[in-house]
């Protein structure tokens, strides 16, 4: 998103420069250029960054095409162009078709819920519950 600002360092705030040594610390290696965007606002650094912890924990539970799947069908049915392109990418990189994915019953689940969240989180209906409940671990759903 080249309209966006790309700052250097010299022109971020004291608290931006923690928070990029502070992430280059957890994950290793440098910041890309969506970070070093969004260090120009902490908190949206922040908030993105947190993506990273929420992932490597969902992870070990359902294995990362379903995290990517999960993310994607958030995304999607946002119509958030850019979380939807960025996870379509992921997809599309690791061999599946997001168009047309060949999914384990969790994993529907997962872009079924995805897709409600992103539409109607209220309005779950009782059924759909109780195969969420049936499928994931109360702490699980949470995450």
């Amino acid at each position: 998103m080249s309209f966006l600002p790309l700052s250097s360092d010299a022109e971020l705030s004291a608290a931006a420069l923690v928070a990029a040594e502070r992430q280059a610390e957890l994950r290793g290696g440098s910041i890309t250029n969506t970070q070093r965007t969004l260090l120009g606002h902490v908190p949206s650094f922040e908030a993105y960054a947190h993506w990273d912890a929420l992932r490597d924990e969902l992870e070990p539970y359902i294995g990362g095409r379903a995290v990517s799947l999960f993310a994607y069908a958030i995304s999607d049915a946002a119509d958030c162009l850019v979380g939807s392109a960025a996870f379509r990418r992921v997809l599309v990189e690791s061999g599946d078709d997001p168009d047309d994915p060949q999914v384990t019953e969790a994993e529907h689940l997962l872009l079924e819920w995805g897709r409600m969240i992103a539409t109607d989180p209220g309005g779950v209906p009782e059924e759909f519950r109780a195969r969420l409940e049936a499928a994931f671990q109360p702490k699980l759903r949470l995450m």
